[in-house]
């Protein structure tokens, strides 16, 4: 059995270290075996797993307008937390990172970018 699951009741043991146990990553961890995928369930015409096409991008809509609901100096902190959590990561992150609030909004990923110094 090797599931990559951790962390569970009473693990004392070295637990992987720092490696990753997500997918995906950037560290060389594990990757999903598509031998292992669900078939499809025959229901009426086939069901399976496909990706949703959206007219517009669903997942930055709501934190883009809660950013932007913010007062400035509270903008400010938020930007200042990330970049913090940031500044340790590998740099492919930080700009994929960049990307993904960016999307949200551009003053939101524009102050990370600034504060990251890419």
């Amino acid at each position: 059995m090797n599931n990559y699951q951790r962390d569970g009741s009473m693990r004392f043991d070295g637990n992987f270290g720092a490696a990753p146990n997500y997918e995906p990553n950037s560290f060389g961890g594990p990757k999903a075996d598509p031998r292992f995928a669900e078939p499809p369930l025959k229901i009426s015409g086939d069901a399976d797993r496909y990706e949703q096409k959206r007219g517009v991008d669903d997942d930055y809509i709501q934190p883009g307008n809660l950013f932007r609901l913010m007062p400035t100096d509270e903008q400010q902190r938020l930007i200042s937390h990330i970049v913090a959590s940031l500044k340790p990561v590998p740099v492919e992150i930080q700009k994929k990172m960049v990307e993904h609030f960016t999307r949200m909004d551009p003053a939101y990923g524009g102050g990370i970018k600034k504060g990251l110094g890419l």
